[in-house]
């Protein structure tokens, strides 16, 4: 069996997620080891995501230490990973999904319907932020940055009335407790590749990809693979207003995607079935470019409020 040494960002959620890798890896014989590694999305704490437009901000050191064979695997959120991998690296393995979808979590109410008006809600997500006022256009939006355990602690101490994170990683630390709704995707879709973990290694480190075969999820390697074709032809990243949640139904991949300005004036979905993940969301990602979304992609990135870029 082999020495595996892991590379992984220091936050609570991503050090979870490594451990649980690991723990399958020892589970095969091997020895597996952890490193820590602080990203740039890491140290920036006091800007919104989508302000600071930087490409990698949560994967380039990580793949530094890759590169250099200080580690020989790295785990992320696959929401995080750029939708085109530089040359020297691949995706060798995408587990088991969690749930992708958003969660609301508030202390004193029960859903998005039931906040007073003009509530305040806490997200420094674009496409949280459309999707929110689209539905709810009183709403006052505001940054939230932090891990999970600083974001809950914002609103136990009241600081917003609600919040809005990803089911899984609350799912992951047994975190759910102000969970009040599991807001459903057509509501708000979540972000390409979100509750899905992708395992990144050098490309043709054919070794290291046997070890980690075991790890890849048929279902989740379709499904997240037709989102993340659908984010790269409409040229965004993790940052900006775009949802993208596939399924597999009866053998099919059915794909709902959005495309949203954050003031929620302009939101256009699309939907479609297909066989091929690739081809689905390539062709989902063309009609809503033709139907208006280039038009709302290029006011967002003109105002500035992410970069057209990879995240």
């Amino acid at each position: 069996m082999a020495r595996l040494r892991i590379g992984s960002r220091g936050s609570q959620l991503a050090l979870w997620q490594a451990h649980h890798i690991s723990d399958l890896l020892r589970a095969q014989g091997h020895t597996v080891e952890l490193e820590i590694i602080k990203t740039t999305g890491d140290k920036i704490t006091d800007v919104a995501l989508a302000k600071v437009g930087t490409k990698g901000m949560f994967t380039k050191e990580i793949e530094e230490a890759l590169v250099e064979r200080r580690v020989d695997l790295a785990v992320h959120s696959l929401k995080d990973l750029p939708t085109e991998l530089a040359a020297d690296f691949e995706i060798a393995a995408i587990t088991t999904r969690e749930n992708p979808r958003d969660v609301f979590c508030s202390a004193k109410f029960a859903s998005v319907q039931d906040l007073p008006q003009s509530a305040d809600v806490g997200t420094s997500s674009l496409r949280r932020q459309a999707q929110l006022k689209a539905i709810r256009p009183d709403l006052q939006i505001h940054p939230l940055r932090g891990n999970v355990d600083t974001r809950l602690r914002k609103l136990e101490f009241g600081d917003y009335d609600a919040i809005i994170l990803a089911a899984a990683g609350l799912n992951r630390l047994g975190k759910t407790q102000l969970v009040r709704q599991v807001i459903p995707a057509d509501v708000m879709t979540p972000a390409a590749g979100q509750g899905a973990l992708g395992i990144e290694i050098r490309r043709a480190d054919a070794e290291i990809r046997q070890h980690l075969a075991f790890l890849d999820d048929p279902a989740a390697r379709a499904t997240t693979t037709c989102e993340r074709a659908l984010l790269n032809k409409l040229g965004g990243g993790c940052q900006v207003p775009i949802g993208a949640f596939a399924e597999v139904r009866g053998g099919r991949i059915h794909l709902n995607a959005l495309v949203a300005h954050p003031d929620g004036t302009k939101v256009l979905r699309e939907s479609r079935e297909g066989n091929d993940p690739e081809r689905l969301g390539n062709e989902v990602g063309d009609t809503l470019l033709r139907r208006g979304g280039d038009a709302i992609l290029e006011e967002v990135y003109g105002a500035g409020y992410a970069l057209p870029q990879q995240p």
